[in-house]
């Protein structure tokens, strides 16, 4: 997926969908006690904030479809798979098989999805225990996924399950947000990321949010 600032249309699983996380709050004021960039970027926000949506074969699916084009693009081609799959089930998906290339999808992202829908039939994912398990543990079940790689993966953990203190060092817009805030527009280095948010922990999705918010005010829908 291309590496926007707001990364993708990832959110909520079942349990929690439509979620606040319950952290919000704190991680703001903590956040704003320790840094004084969060001290003057966060109130420039009001009461927006991350909310989780979609449940996570769908989630994982339209990460997919966004792979390496523009949010309209994705969108377009998103609401086209939803005439074949409306409910957009792994068995939907599957009984689709080849006709997925017609809502616009590459015939690779389409393998994706269907190795995805697969995946799910077949329980080689975990997805009933994502909510209690590691993030590292999340991350190392996704990535077996054809077309998921760790970046999609702590998308899926900020967006999905809603996890604190992820910090998605191959995010674009996070490392073009701590280069504007932090560095005065100078090009920041991964280990420079792991500097500055060593003063997050363990609020990093907090702050990374803020980060991306700062490039992009308003919250793309999905």
């Amino acid at each position: 997926m291309a590496k926007s600032v707001d990364g993708m249309a990832i959110s909520a699983t079942p349990v929690i969908r439509h979620a606040v996380p319950a952290y919000w709050e704190d991680a703001k004021a903590e956040l704003m006690r320790r840094d004084r960039i969060m001290r003057k970027l966060i109130p420039q926000f009001g009461d927006l904030q991350l909310v989780g949506r979609a449940e996570p074969f769908t989630t994982l699916a339209r990460s997919i479809v966004g792979q390496q084009i523009s949010v309209r693009a994705a969108e377009t081609v998103w609401q086209r798979l939803l005439l074949i799959c409306p409910k957009c089930t792994p068995a939907q998906v599957l009984k689709a098989g080849e006709t997925l290339v017609t809502c616009g999808l590459s015939k690779r992202k389409s393998e994706y999805i269907l190795d995805l829908a697969e995946h799910f039939k077949a329980r080689r994912v975990h997805a009933d225990k994502w909510i209690t398990m590691d993030d590292e543990d999340v991350i190392a079940d996704l990535i077996q996924i054809r077309g998921i790689g760790r970046w999609t993966a702590e998308m899926f953990l900020i967006f999905s399950l809603l996890r604190p203190n992820i910090l998605p060092l191959d995010d674009v817009g996070l490392l073009k947000g701590i280069s504007i805030n932090y560095f005065s527009g100078e090009p920041v280095s991964r280990s420079d990321a792991r500097e500055v948010s060593a003063n997050w922990e363990p609020f990093r999705t907090v702050a990374t949010w803020y980060l991306w918010r700062s490039l992009e005010p308003v919250p793309v829908e999905y």
